[in-house]
């Protein structure tokens, strides 16, 4: 039984970056995935996301760069205002401009650089580097 699907996702990603594969079969996706799924891949991390509707919560099959060297959900999903992104790029990301933070805002789910640029704060769902 899983409880939280993304922290699923990412972690099959995770491990199949890590052996080396070209790509792997994630279960189980929903919304908040598949939008995560979608910024990853603008952001040049994932190749083509195919979704496949089994009846059961939906698959899909995923296309790996090899560009992904950490990626994990933020657990407590942390609050944040717009002035205090870069205490969480500090704890998150290895470097100044390196890798992703996902964040969920009232304008939809984006990266914490376009939160930024947009001046709205939001919840921390998950980082990429």
């Amino acid at each position: 039984m899983l409880n939280d699907t993304l922290a699923n996702a990412l972690c099959c990603i995770q491990n199949a970056e890590k052996v080396g594969k070209k790509g792997c079969i994630v279960r189980k996706i929903s919304r908040v995935t598949k939008s995560v799924f979608e910024i990853m891949q603008k952001e040049g991390y994932l190749g083509e996301v195919e979704y496949i509707d089994d009846k059961k919560g939906g698959i899909a099959k995923v296309t790996l760069r090899g560009r992904i060297n950490k990626t994990g959900t933020i657990k407590p999903r942390f609050s944040v205002k717009k002035e205090n992104f870069e205490k969480y790029e500090k704890r998150f990301l290895p470097a100044r401009n390196f890798g992703i933070i996902i964040v969920s805002t009232s304008k939809g789910i984006m990266t914490h650089e376009k939160a930024k640029e947009k001046e709205i704060g939001g919840k921390l769902i998950s980082y990429v580097y």
